[in-house]
């Protein structure tokens, strides 16, 4: 464990490299901070950091920079403060901003990684609700025209999947009206993992007498399960990344874009970490990908209730002023989960 005066010497260089992106040196410190000791003092504890592995000295820098392991230890203290007090007009305004543009759950997630990016001038991204492990809420069978009909499978979270199919013959809509309220009794409460023995077996049976609608309406339900399945990634501020001196290599560049654009590898990073911790944090060299071995990636859970059901979070180089960032996407997170409960309260309970 460093002693104090490692600690303050430690983070004043951190707090003097987000702010400058430019090496430090004992002078720098000396002039910035009034730490109560003398350059030779702080250059003398720099040397001792940068042998604890706190610190790296580029090139042929006279300065030094932290290092991964630096910024790890400087987070965990962060991560120790209690929240205890929210800004509450930042936080309205956020909410109202965020309100205005978002009647869905896909809206509201879009616009928050749009706003998010906008406060914080990082890539944001939001992953959607993993609905495996949701309910379906309703199923509606609604008749249009021409022997078209549309069906709208709500889950519990308020996500909704319309679809419209054409019917080899015209239903009446009671006809509709009767199977609607079958596939809702036999439906309604199961996890999207249980429908499929329900719709194969127990259904079909009862519901014979509408072979002729059911045969079209099963594909359709299985259809629509599997693209509820499917997670969305959303994200904005992508080519934020080009504002960072770190990423002046258009290689580097590329490589970022390249690795936030493909949804299959998102995915898999923001649902590898944990749901345990509202915030959390990967930094630097802890991250497996290659391309963003220089980037830290800060992610907050968004709830349902009590139950965690998405993230959001923001991308960038390691270089980051982390307490800013863990407060605006706590406040984020805050206030995604407060307006999905709205939603669902308004549109469909």
């Amino acid at each position: 464990m460093l002693d104090d005066r490692k600690l303050k010497i430690l983070y004043a260089i951190i707090n003097s490299y987000i702010l400058s992106a430019e090496p430090i040196g004992s002078r720098t410190i000396t002039k910035q901070y009034n730490l109560g000791v003398s350059s030779a003092t702080i250059r003398n504890e720099m040397s001792d950091l940068e042998d604890l592995g706190y610190l790296n000295k580029p090139h042929s820098s006279a300065g030094r920079i932290p290092s991964d392991k630096a910024y790890r230890l400087y987070v965990d203290e962060l991560l120790k403060l209690k929240r205890t007090e929210v800004n509450t007009k930042k936080k309205e305004d956020i909410k109202r901003i965020l309100i205005k543009e978002s009647r869905e759950i896909d809206q509201l997630l879009q616009n928050s990684a749009k706003i998010l990016s906008a406060v914080t001038s990082y890539t944001a991204l939001a992953i959607s609700p993993k609905m495996k492990s949701l309910k379906i809420k309703h199923i509606q069978l609604v008749p249009i025209e021409n022997k078209q009909v549309l069906i709208v499978l709500i889950s519990d979270t308020g996500v909704v999947k319309n679809t419209i199919f054409r019917l080899q013959e015209d239903v009446s809509e009671e006809q509709l009206n009767t199977l609607t309220n079958i596939l809702n009794d036999k439906l309604r409460g199961l996890t999207m993992d249980q429908i499929d023995d329900r719709l194969s077996s127990e259904i079909i049976r009862e519901i014979y007498d509408f072979k002729n609608i059911i045969d079209n309406v099963i594909p359709i339900i299985n259809q629509s399960i599997e693209d509820i399945y499917s997670v969305e990634i959303y994200s904005d501020g992508i080519t934020n990344i080009l504002n960072f001196p770190e990423y002046k290599s258009i290689d580097k560049v590329k490589n970022f874009i390249s690795f936030v654009e493909d949804k299959d590898l998102m995915v898999d990073l923001l649902s590898n970490n944990s749901i345990t911790q509202d915030i959390e944090l990967i930094i630097g060299s802890e991250n497996v990908y290659e391309p963003i071995k220089d980037c830290s990636l800060i992610t907050a859970n968004y709830r349902l209730g009590d139950k965690v059901i998405g993230k959001i979070g923001i991308i960038g180089p390691t270089r980051m002023d982390y307490q800013k960032l863990i407060e605006d996407l706590y406040l984020f997170s805050i206030n995604i989960s407060e307006i999905i409960d709205m939603l669902i309260g308004k549109q469909y309970k």
